[in-house]
């Protein structure tokens, strides 16, 4: 059970948070009081959870006297079937404590920068890359996250060669973190005459969105070049020198955007994508160093592993870490994405406590 110490810590914390999210002057700032939210949600679950505990507790106690001292058989009877009911509850709850407790990844509360990428295939890759687009931002809307565009190379047809967004809301990287990988589509293309099947890829990184606080970007180690923005054929979409492309020269990293109309916006958006990609990078060598594979996936720690495959012709998916397939390919295109999820979380956990 937990230390006396420890509750009240919680219930004092619980108490402090119950004050303070309903103080107008917490509000002025949203992303601290979306953290200020989640924090206070975290802690009510936690309470709700032990009075339950406390309550089948009491009740199982209750029962157990009533049997030594009840010389009614019938209610005897009554009382161990009443704790036969409340024990697997009991026993869930406790395991539902212990999850609630447990050490959780400070990253898991963060907003979330996707970023998909077709791969190999052509056209048809580009094509699923925008169906992947789309499936992400279905989940989103039943999530009740917010989407935020940050980048985007589109072709005439309706595809993308990559598109860059921001998710928002709760607990977004935790959620999103793992579908991270390459994921590969079967289906015959809309030009292909005889009917033949093709196979594509597309890669997603989900990386969780740095604050400057998160990660320190020095000016001298930047390289930033203006450019004018360019459509699709090369044709021009700006008469000013507006798109920004900024190198972080000790990693490597090339962040562009070409958006906005306007440089500094452009400047702005490709900053938030080059900290997420700089705290991404931290996350892979910190858990390097202590020789555990990369765990923005379950199984893998290689971001060019193929993660699910998307077969239209069964109306197939099949999530590769974990042996999971659903022949209900159209709902899981439309966002319905939880029971792969919640799923690979499960998968993710057991990992963590086996590790």
């Amino acid at each position: 059970m937990i230390p006396d110490e420890k509750l009240q810590s919680l219930r004092a914390e619980y108490e402090e948070l119950e004050k303070r999210v309903v103080n107008p002057a917490e509000m002025g700032d949203q992303r601290g009081y979306r953290k200020l939210m989640r924090r206070f949600k975290e802690l009510a679950a936690i309470h709700r959870c032990l009075d339950e505990i406390r309550q089948l507790e009491q009740r199982i106690a209750d029962n157990r006297e009533m049997i030594h001292e009840e010389s009614d058989r019938e209610l005897i009877l009554m009382a161990q079937e009443d704790s036969r009911e409340a024990a697997p509850v009991l026993e869930e709850r406790r395991q539902e404590i212990r999850d609630l407790l447990a050490p959780r990844d400070p990253n898991d509360d963060k907003d979330a920068i996707v970023e998909i990428r077709a791969g190999t295939g052509g056209d048809e890759a580009a094509l699923f890359a925008a169906d992947l687009f789309r499936m992400y931002g279905y989940y989103a809307e039943k999530k009740g996250w917010s989407l935020a565009l940050l980048s985007v190379n589109s072709i005439g047809i309706g595809g993308y060669k990559e598109v860059v967004f921001q998710l928002s809301g709760e607990s977004v990287y935790g959620t999103m973190r793992f579908e991270s990988g390459v994921h590969r589509v079967q289906r015959v293309p809309q030009t292909e005459s005889s009917g033949r099947i093709h196979t594509s890829a597309v890669s997603v990184a989900v990386l969780p969105e740095a604050d400057e606080i998160d990660v320190v970007v020095n000016d001298g180690d930047l390289r930033i070049d203006v450019f004018r923005a360019t459509g699709h054929g090369g044709q021009s979409v700006n008469t000013t020198d507006s798109a920004v492309r900024i190198t972080h020269l000790p990693s490597g990293l090339v962040v562009t955007c070409q958006d906005e109309k306007s440089q500094l916006k452009n400047k702005n958006k490709a900053m938030k994508v080059l900290r997420s990609r700089l705290l991404d990078l931290e996350i892979a060598r910190r858990e390097a160093e202590i020789s555990r594979e990369r765990r923005a996936q379950v199984g893998t720690g290689d971001r060019s592993a193929k993660i699910r495959t998307y077969n239209f012709p069964q109306s197939r998916v099949t999530d590769h870490r974990i042996n999971l397939t659903s022949y209900r390919l159209n709902e899981i295109l439309g966002g319905e994405l939880d029971e792969y999820i919640d799923a690979l979380k499960l998968a993710y956990k057991n990992e963590q406590m086996t590790s």
